[in-house]
């Protein structure tokens, strides 16, 4: 199902989750028989792929959480520096303490979008945000760009299967309403983006590792557990 009908989507507390974060989510994408971190990599290689010979020297990393995504924007695209925000207080200061060269954390409320930045990643953020909010977040991302900047829009993809019994076993995903590739493609449309490519990833568990040569070849197709939207300001 994409976000289409009422908007019954509760913020969640995030701070409340902020210790125990990696781990809940780590036992729900264990059933694919990968943790958070063979996931992460693999959406980040994908984009560096998609981008070619782009190398971004400022990165935004929007809904950062515990900032454990971050060192892999600087150190797999090459950036200079990578500012990551989220909403949650007691996320940014996880992220903070761990820190290191070349990344910066904030809140969202403490940070002014500078329309300096050359890339934006987002993954797995906007199944949260309450659908009349939506559009001001697309907003904000792309207020953060400079001009042909680029936004990698990463979501959960609703039509697989795996993907909501993964999300029905992580406390805080349970009640979010899911984004499909046609829906995220029109936030970034209405908000101003020119969508350059649609890529799926992630279409076999661990079990079956030995096909994943395949990904590339499928990625066009709605199988994987997410999806990218690479769009540009």
């Amino acid at each position: 199902m994409s976000s289409a009908g009422a908007d019954k989507t509760q913020p969640v507390d995030f701070d409340a989750f902020a210790s125990e974060y990696d781990a809940a989510l780590d036992r729900g994408i264990s059933l694919s028989g990968e943790d958070k971190d063979f996931f992460a990599r693999g959406r980040v290689e994908w984009l560096k792929r998609c981008i070619a010979n782009v190398r971004p020297e400022r990165v935004l990393d929007y809904g950062c959480g515990t900032g454990s995504t971050s060192p892999l924007l600087r150190s797999v695209l090459g950036a200079n520096s990578v500012i990551g925000v989220d909403t949650s207080m007691q996320e940014i200061a996880l992220a903070r303490r761990n820190a290191g060269s070349g990344l910066g954390f904030a809140t969202i409320g403490e940070f002014k979008p500078p329309g300096d930045v050359d890339l934006a990643y987002c993954n797995g953020v906007f199944h949260h945000i309450p659908l009349s909010q939506r559009a001001s977040a697309i907003q904000f991302i792309r207020d953060s760009l400079r001009p042909g900047g680029l936004f990698s829009f990463w979501e959960n993809n609703p039509w697989n299967p795996g993907t909501r019994l993964v999300m029905s076993r992580i406390p805080f995903d349970r009640d979010a309403i899911l984004v499909s590739a046609r829906e995220a493609r029109r936030l970034a449309r209405a908000g101003g983006f020119k969508v350059l490519s649609t890529h799926f990833l992630f279409v076999f568990p661990n079990p079956l590792r030995a096909l994943r040569k395949l990904e590339p070849s499928l990625s066009s197709l709605p199988l994987g557990a997410q999806y990218q939207v690479l769009c540009q300001k």
